[in-house]
């Protein structure tokens, strides 16, 4: 790996106007090998971003999510094809479908409703659990299993599961069987768990000489969906731990669970245009995308609310990949993950991030969520 180009195209990337602040992780071989922050926490404060600042994960949270359920399934405490009816109290679906939908179904976004159904109006402020119910008035657009269509305040069914098999709150559980064990000290799941940090990133709708602006709660209400926070280095390890190097911690039947294709989503691979030299095949295992990477399986998720964005990218096969974190609402970051893993697998060189004198390609829409007002989705469909 060149991580000395590497460092010299994220540095020029920070530099860009519509970039804030940006941390940077890359473990190979199973090993953390870069770790580095660029630019600011707050437009123009000169606080630097460092390996211990901490972002929101927006999406890249729900692989939490479906590593717990899948963690507390291997334990013999759920079925991951159960009904999910049977753990979540909140969830109704068109026709009474919450009875047919499972487990394994909320967690792969193939419950028959349109996409990021009732988002808006939990940015509005109501109530998750009322909208989860709110969900049996929508029209189905196809059988349960049979389409996947993204969705968050559906997936925090997820936060439900956990509670009632495990008794504790959603957060707890995870601090305790998750990030704990697998020394994520920086991690929480809440805003106020964002506020306590001792270094955190604040969120930019602008780049270069914006105003941050108020930490939206709306995503944290469905903390399963997009609740996580961390430091880069708590990212890294999270994605080493996807690599099945905490077996005790995360067991090759769980990552096998999860990381295995449950939907097919050819709107996804539309989207990848401007990568298709690359991206061949998409898919979603529970809570994961996995994409055919130049003949490799690479698991990957993106995420993105406002003023933050995320990506994980890796090969659970070579046990290496990246993560990025950054705190403005730009996908201008997009192609980053792409630098990476051409050096991992030592394809040809390819200015993915555009910074070499062309314009910048429309991103792969998109790399983080981009309806504003927040709307949290790692791409859509």
């Amino acid at each position: 790996m060149d991580y000395k180009r590497l460092d010299t195209r994220f540095q020029a990337l920070a530099a860009e106007n519509s970039m804030v602040g940006l941390a940077v992780g890359i473990v190979e071989n199973g090993e953390i090998t870069f770790l580095k922050g660029y630019g600011e926490t707050v437009s123009g404060s000169g606080e630097m971003v460092t390996p211990g600042t901490v972002f929101r994960w927006a999406s890249v949270s729900k692989g939490v999510a479906a590593d717990m359920v899948a963690k507390l399934a291997g334990e013999g405490k759920l079925s991951l094809f159960d009904p999910v009816a049977k753990y979540s109290n909140s969830l109704r679906l068109p026709g009474g479908n919450e009875h047919r939908a499972t487990v394994s179904d909320v967690l792969s976004h193939r419950l028959g409703i349109f996409g990021h159904a009732n988002d808006s109006k939990l940015e509005s402020g109501m109530d998750a659990r009322m909208l989860r119910a709110n969900l049996a008035t929508l029209n189905a657009i196809c059988p349960v299993a049979q389409c996947h269509s993204y969705q968050n305040v559906a997936y925090d069914a997820a936060t439900e599961v956990v509670e009632k098999v495990t008794g504790q709150g959603y957060e707890q559980a995870v601090k305790e069987r998750l990030f704990l064990p697998l020394g994520m000290t920086s991690a929480s799941i809440s805003r106020e768990g964002l506020y306590a940090s001792p270094s955190w990133a604040r969120p930019h709708r602008g780049g270069k000489g914006s105003k941050p602006v108020e930490v939206t709660d709306s995503y944290y209400r469905v903390p399963s969906a997009g609740g996580v926070n961390s430091n880069v280095k708590d990212l890294a390890l999270w994605m080493r731990a996807q690599m099945g190097l905490a077996p005790s911690v995360l067991s090759e039947q769980v990552l096998a669970e999860v990381q295995t294709p449950r939907a097919p989503t050819p709107g996804e691979l539309r989207r990848m245009r401007n990568f298709r030299e690359r991206v061949n095949q998409t898919s979603y295992g529970l809570g994961w995308r996995i994409y055919d990477y130049a003949g490799h399986k690479v698991v990957t998720h993106r995420g993105g609310v406002t003023g933050y964005r995320s990506v994980v990218m890796f090969d659970p096969a070579k046990k290496s990949g990246v993560v990025a974190l950054w705190n403005s609402s730009t996908n201008r970051a997009g192609g980053l993950e792409y630098e990476v893993m051409d050096m991992i697998y030592r394809l040809p060189v390819r200015d993915w991030l555009k910074l070499d004198g062309a314009a910048a390609p429309a991103p792969a829409e998109p790399a983080g969520n981009e309806a504003e007002p927040e709307t949290v989705s790692d791409s859509g469909p």
